[in-house]
């Protein structure tokens, strides 16, 4: 949605690159004239994001007069928690339209500066030729005004999203992954060593000693995920977003992560087995899930297929989580997480009674 309340060149050229045939595979953009209607249109999930560009936009940031204690010129992003690689796309091609402009308002400075320096301009004119250098610049004017962008989420609050934001988690459910699949390893490898046939023979059933690994793996999955957010918010100040849904999402994450490792444990032959497959593993979800590619620019059977993996839906998650998003924009994350545990498990199970792998 684009509310282009400026009506000056800077408004008008923002709409345009909106609207142009360079992004129309990216962007859909509807132009409308009420605020509210456009964060009406995000807050109904009918739209990911608004960008509204105030009145007096161009004439602020093109001042050819000095402005006494500038106020900056405020863009707002009104931007949908629950479709985060959509605001994304919108972010990053406003932030390059206004590096563009922050630019040419330099130039626009610089060339003010010399007009003076050198006597061939008085201030007045010196500024407004600076003023229509930068403008021919596809930027603002000499003036100490700034430009800043006021992002704010569907529940009101301002976001700042962090990058680090994205790629730390996409990091994490790799390593997550082959924390698993090796704890897995550990079952075959206890059962080789005459372990597990020992376990097996004294009171404890085959369910509780296998729910006592599987248990194990979980707490060693969830502890290495809440010390990598730990320390991110300590060591770089990163926010992860609402507490309660991280924690939730954390838990959802890991169960259908031990799912799979459960899964690859219960077809494999030998602890060797389990260590490569899980390797490979690693590696095809993170580039399934979008961890090192943009999951927006890939076909549509690509990203469906990426739904078999705990790593798309955690991204999705906490990227959600991260542009402002609560517990209630996540719960379809979480809930595909959890089934996918469950079934992951059931099936594991199966496999692992018919094999006899935790018989005595």
């Amino acid at each position: 949605m684009l509310v282009n309340q400026d009506g000056g060149q800077l408004g008008n050229e923002l709409v345009a690159l909106f609207q142009s045939k360079d992004l129309a595979d990216l962007v859909k953009p509807v132009l409308l004239t009420d605020p509210a209607q456009a964060r009406q249109q995000v807050d109904a999930n009918q739209a990911s994001a608004a960008i509204i560009i105030p009145a007096g936009f161009t004439k602020d940031v093109f001042s050819a007069a000095p402005i006494p204690n500038p106020v900056p010129a405020l863009i707002e992003v009104y931007a949908n928690p629950g479709a985060p690689t959509s605001v994304g796309v919108i972010q990053t091609i406003l932030d390059g339209f206004l590096s563009r402009v922050e630019v040419g308002r330099t130039a626009g400075e610089v060339i003010a500066s010399q007009l003076m320096q050198v006597g061939l301009a008085q201030m007045q004119n010196a500024l407004l030729i600076g003023s229509q250098a930068g403008l021919e610049l596809g930027s603002a004017a000499p003036s100490s005004q700034a430009i800043a962008v006021n992002r704010t989420a569907s529940n009101g609050k301002t976001v700042q999203f962090d990058v680090l934001a994205y790629l730390a988690p996409g990091m994490a459910f790799m390593f997550l992954m082959y924390t698993v699949s090796y704890g897995g390893r550990s079952l075959l490898a206890e059962r080789a060593l005459g372990t597990l046939p020992r376990l097996l023979v004294s009171p404890t059933s085959s369910a509780q000693v296998l729910g006592g690994k599987v248990f194990g793996i979980f707490l060693i999955g969830a502890a290495q995920m809440l010390i990598l957010i730990t320390a991110s918010q300590l060591l770089f100040q990163l926010n992860w977003g609402d507490m309660l849904g991280v924690v939730v999402l954390v838990v959802a994450a890991v169960l259908a992560a031990v799912g799979w490792g459960m899964l690859i444990t219960s077809l494999a032959k030998t602890p060797g087995q389990v260590s490569a497959v899980g390797t490979a593993i690693m590696l095809t979800f993170g580039v399934l899930s979008g961890t090192f590619i943009d999951l927006g620019s890939m076909p549509a059977w690509f990203q469906v297929v990426s739904k078999i993996t705990p790593n798309a839906w955690g991204l999705e998650g906490f990227t959600t989580l991260a542009l402002g998003g609560t517990l209630a924009d996540i719960l379809g994350s979480v809930a595909a997480l959890l089934i996918m545990a469950m079934v992951l498990f059931s099936v594991a199970v199966l496999i692992f009674n018919r094999r006899g792998t935790v018989q005595p």
